[in-house]
């Protein structure tokens, strides 16, 4: 079975083209192929499939194997994928449509390179409701669960154990949050964190954490009267661009726009315990 590796900024996943043949696979297989030190190593896990209606449907998976929420970044990578794959989508807007988890999402490649080191795709975001405020951060839901917590020096901040203290909050989260931090820095732009469920781990960025982190600056930290607002942001990953419309019913027209790399593509041999053959 072919596999494929993209990373969004950083935020790596495996992919599996799944229209021909699903062979669902386990938690435990996903946990393994996902691991660093005995599988192939990956933020994440993700099945292209078909569905009726739509160019095609994204299963996202975590790296323990479970089955995830709304991830911005591989909403990103599978959009690339489908180009990688020459699917052609079916609307006259020349944009992906396709369905996960949360819902009907679109996706576009901006820029394209085959050489796989020059990809920008933007993906449509779910409309965003409300943002609420928790102690000293804000809790949205932007496909995932996000608390939003501004920081000084967070460069030099210790995500991973404040990360978990408040992913861990139960009292807060009953279902477990993402923790996004984040501070201002002197050129304008906001530097995003982010310790994500599931992977347990700091990323070097999530989609879906930048995306909250963009709605929480804009609309809580540092409001201004104009409805289009867009917001310049920079991770460990790369760069990201988060552009909304602001509405007396919540934040509408969400869009994520920033890099993807396409890694490589190789076999797994089940009968030899996951034996991989790289292809290119």
């Amino acid at each position: 079975m072919k596999f494929y590796k993209f990373d969004a900024n950083g935020n790596d996943f495996i992919l599996v083209d799944i229209r021909e043949k699903d062979p669902r696979f386990s938690k435990e297989e996903i946990a393994y192929l996902c691991h660093r030190r005995y599988g192939i190593g990956a933020d994440g896990f993700m099945t292209l499939g078909c569905a009726e209606g739509y160019d095609f449907e994204m299963r996202y998976y975590n790296s323990d194997g479970a089955l995830g929420s709304m991830c911005g970044n591989g909403g990103r990578c599978i959009t690339a994928f489908a180009e990688y794959l020459e699917i052609e989508p079916s609307c006259d807007d020349g944009m992906y449509h396709f369905l996960a988890c949360d819902g009907p999402h679109k996706g576009e490649i901006l820029e394209w390179s085959y050489e796989g080191d020059d990809i920008v795709a933007a993906l449509c975001m779910k409309d965003v409701a409300a943002i609420e405020r928790v102690e000293e951060g804000w809790f949205l839901d932007t496909g995932s669960p996000h608390f939003v917590l501004p920081v000084d020096n967070v460069k030099e901040y210790d995500v991973v154990v404040e990360g978990k203290k408040w992913r861990n909050r139960t009292d807060l989260f009953p279902h477990g949050t993402n923790v996004d931090f984040i501070e201002l820095q002197p050129d304008g732009t906001l530097f995003v964190r982010t310790y994500e469920r599931g992977v347990e781990d700091e990323t070097y960025s999530c989609g879906t954490g930048v995306t909250a982190a963009a709605l929480v600056y804009a609309t809580q930290m540092d409001p201004d009267d104009y409805e289009e607002q867009e917001v310049e942001l920079d991770t460990k990953g790369g760069d990201f661009f988060v552009s909304f419309c602001a509405t007396p019913q919540g934040c509408k027209e969400i869009r994520l726009v920033g890099g993807v790399n396409f890694n490589f593509e190789a076999e797994i041999d089940y009968k030899s315990k996951y034996i991989l053959r790289k292809i290119n």
